[in-house]
C-alpha cells in the first residue's frame, strides 16, 4: 500500500479539513528540503537522523511505502551500513508517493455526503 488513506483521513479529522492543505504544504516543504539534500550530498554522519525525520513525516501523512524504506535505511545507518542504503530507491518512492497523493487527495479527502 503506497498511501495509507485511513491515516490521512485521521490526520485531516485531527487538524481539521480547513487546515489540511497547510499541513500538506508544510510536509512537502520539510520533506523536500531533506530529500534534496540527500539527492545532492548525502552524508553518512547524518543519514540516520535524516531518515528518522523522513520516516516520521511519512508516517504522519500516510506515505506507507516511503516510510518503510526510510525505516529500513535508518536501521542500516544505525548499524554502520549507511553506504548500503539505497537512497535512489527511497527518493523514487517519495516522488511516486507524492504524485499519487497529490493526484488523489481531493477526492479521497472529500467529506462524506450526508443525507438530510
Amino acid at each position: 500500500m503506497m498511501i495509507d488513506w485511513a491515516q490521512v483521513t485521521a490526520l485531516r479529522d485531527q487538524v481539521g479539513a480547513d487546515d489540511m492543505d497547510e499541513v500538506i504544504d508544510l510536509f512537502i516543504e520539510e520533506v523536500e528540503a531533506v530529500t534534496n539534500r540527500l539527492r545532492t550530498s548525502a552524508q553518512a554522519e547524518t543519514l540516520e537522523h535524516d531518515l528518522h525525520f523522513l520516516k516520521s513525516c511519512a508516517l504522519n501523512l500516510g506515505f506507507a511505502d516511503f516510510s518503510q524504506l526510510c525505516q529500513r535505511g535508518e536501521a542500516m545507518a544505525r548499524q554502520g551500513h549507511a553506504d548500503q542504503v539505497d537512497i535512489t530507491l527511497m527518493l523514487h518512492s517519495y516522488e511516486v508517493s507524492k504524485q499519487r497523493f497529490l493526484s488523489e487527495k481531493d477526492w479521497r479527502l472529500r467529506p462524506a455526503c450526508k443525507n438530510p
